[in-house]
């Protein structure tokens, strides 16, 4: 039972991340031009990239801060990005599927 707690502490924590407004635009995006399930992994790893780009690109284009590379080669930063494939994996899959419900051809 702690495994299961453990997985689903990790689901609720990439969840969270991600359910914010930039998370669920660039999720609404990605559901709405996915092609079918088979490309689902795809989609999730390029929203994910996006929300990177985005988190740094952000602060340059809004405040006039200077262009920070990420710290890729810390461990905080993967663990994050770890959140955000989890986070964009459920939320992507949530509204393809209603997209697929509502919008039959």
């Amino acid at each position: 039972m702690d495994i299961v707690d453990q997985v689903l502490d990790f689901m609720r924590a990439g969840f969270n991340s991600v359910n914010a407004v930039q998370g669920l635009i660039i999720a609404f995006v990605a559901a709405l031009i996915m092609p079918g399930w088979n490309r689902i992994l795809v989609f999730t790893a390029a929203a994910t990239v996006v929300h990177v780009i985005t988190d740094v690109v952000m602060p340059v284009v809004s405040g006039g801060a200077a262009l920070r590379l990420p710290p890729i080669l810390e461990v905080p930063f993967w663990r994050e990005v770890g959140f955000l494939l989890v986070g964009y994996l459920i939320i992507i899959a949530v509204l393809f599927l209603l997209r697929r419900m509502l919008l039959k051809r």
